[in-house]
């Protein structure tokens, strides 16, 4: 009796793109893809991560507003009175999710604030634009300036608080609901 395994076509073809992707790596070639251990992933899912790799390192790097066409300029917000800055900022939202771009924890800031933000610190940033139906970009909006107040007053769960008070002396902000909750195009983290 024999035991030899014969390979099915999608086996083949599976470890045929395996080897193609692998050798388009090649000059990205570090640590993260002998991290790989082909004996534990599929070749399948091994492929999906070599794919989702590949296209890291390919992706240019721009301006979020270039991420469009044409390119998503938005008028001052000195300009603007607060009706048209609400509804220019919903549209913004929109266009932001239509390319993957999700923001998260907005609902501490006001209309005006958001767009704001939007106009000053995402728009001109340049991030990688990964041409992918599966990757966002979040977009962490209580993080601006890397202060963790905001996130431990109106976002952290009373668990996340109290893991911060054991790790670091200062005084935790008292917790509040935010003042302006939306409901915002959402994908997981």
């Amino acid at each position: 009796m024999s035991t030899n395994h014969k390979p099915r076509p999608e086996e083949v073809e599976h470890l045929l793109r395996n080897a193609e992707l692998r050798n388009e790596l090649e000059p990205y070639f570090d640590e993260s893809i002998r991290r790989v251990n082909v004996e534990e992933l599929p070749t399948p899912v091994e492929n999906e991560f070599l794919a989702s790799m590949l296209a890291w390192e390919r992706a240019p790097i721009l301006p979020i507003s270039q991420w469009f066409d044409p390119e998503l300029k938005l008028p001052h917000p000195e300009t603007l009175s607060n009706d048209e800055i609400h509804d220019l900022l919903w549209s913004t939202i929109h266009k932001l999710y239509e390319r993957r771009i999700v923001l998260d924890f907005t609902d501490h800031l006001s209309d005006c604030e958001l767009y704001c933000l939007i106009y000053r610190d995402i728009l001109p940033c340049s991030e990688k634009k990964i041409e992918s139906l599966t990757n966002y970009l979040h977009w962490d909006c209580a993080d601006v300036g890397g202060d963790p107040t905001v996130w431990l007053r109106y976002y952290a769960s009373e668990e996340d608080r109290q893991a911060w008070a054991e790790d670091f002396p200062d005084p935790l902000p008292v917790a509040e609901s935010p003042p302006y909750p939306r409901q915002l195009p959402r994908r997981p983290l």
